[in-house]
């Protein structure tokens, strides 16, 4: 349990892996641990975390064998230190009945980007745990913070935001049952269920008809992205759109897609508009100003929970 801002000592063991991109320095990784264990988790870098092969965090079957080793060892949290890109590559070794039995022994999965792969294979193998598991669990997979960025910043004495950090303690905790967020006007009086799930939007894409893509009806989808262009964002929900996975959720709700090099070509398209496209040819509510993705101050989400969306005036929420 959470206490002045702090995990308690019961299952507190937090471990460290790195199971896509290179860790380029160790620096963020240690200044990390040092804030986790201020934060009150008893911290531990996993032994490949910082191998480096080429552009990913070692070879495939050191990453691979990170994975079990960790669910083998079911800490309470194991936390991504980066993303990149790295787990498409591994998706069909994976023994997703491994991640399963850590699930049911109390481990929570957490990260965000290309740890998406991770989540959605999760659920489409049955291995995220139940979609109602109960108040106050927090084992699963959680779309949330991770290591490098969120708690190892050196652009923040803290590691990171603040509000970041005490949400993660408060999602680890058990405590974090709602988040809310300010959303554009027009959906005044949205009240609806469905199972939360989602992530990066170019990682969603890149799994439509493998076997490692969930088949959620009913759902609330939530995404994000970086360094992608406003269009090339356009194409890829649209390619969800036709495929008919948008029109099988009950909504969509967007998180921040940052970084994107605007165009002397664009002539007035932006993000904006392509929202408004979106919505033009969309069946469901498409909401917008979800605090998660590749942004300082994000939220934590229970991957495959279900869970709850209602907005009053331009204040949403979604509980579970």
């Amino acid at each position: 349990m959470r206490h002045n801002g702090r995990m308690s000592t019961a299952r507190n063991d937090l471990a460290l892996f790195s199971p896509s991109g290179i860790v380029a320095k160790a620096t963020p990784v240690r200044k990390a641990a040092r804030r986790l264990k201020a934060l009150g988790f008893d911290v531990r870098v996993d032994e490949s975390a910082l191998l480096k092969q080429q552009r990913f965090a070692g070879d495939d079957d050191s990453r691979l064998a990170a994975l079990h080793r960790i669910a083998a060892e079911g800490p309470a949290v194991a936390l991504a230190t980066r993303g990149g890109y790295g787990l498409s590559r591994i998706l069909d070794r994976i023994d997703w009945k491994a991640l399963q039995r850590s699930v049911e022994q109390g481990t929570a999965w957490v990260g965000y980007s290309d740890v998406t792969a991770l989540q959605l294979g999760a659920m489409a193998h049955g291995a995220a745990g139940p979609a109602q598991p109960g108040e106050g669990v927090r084992a699963g997979f959680w779309a949330g913070p991770m290591a490098c960025e969120d708690f190892g910043s050196a652009d923040s004495d803290l590691g990171g935001d603040d509000v970041t950090q005490e949400t993660f303690v408060e999602a680890m905790s058990g405590e974090l049952e709602a988040v809310g967020f300010r959303t554009e006007a027009g959906f005044d009086g949205l009240e609806l269920s469905g199972r939360l799930w989602g992530g990066n939007l170019a990682v969603v894409q890149a799994m439509l008809g493998t076997p490692h893509f969930p088949k959620v009806r009913g759902g609330i989808l939530f995404l994000e992205d970086v360094n992608e262009h406003p269009y090339r964002l356009e194409r890829a929900l649209l390619q969800l759109l036709q495929a008919g996975v948008l029109a099988q959720q009950k909504a969509v709700v967007l998180g921040s897609f940052t970084a994107y090099r605007k165009s002397p070509l664009d002539r007035g398209y932006n993000l904006k508009t392509m929202v408004a496209y979106l919505r033009s040819v969309c069946p469901v509510p498409v909401l917008t100003g979800l605090p998660f993705g590749h942004v300082p101050v994000k939220v934590c989400l229970p991957v495959g929970r279900k869970a709850s969306l209602m907005v009053q005036g331009r204040d949403a929420f979604v509980f579970w």
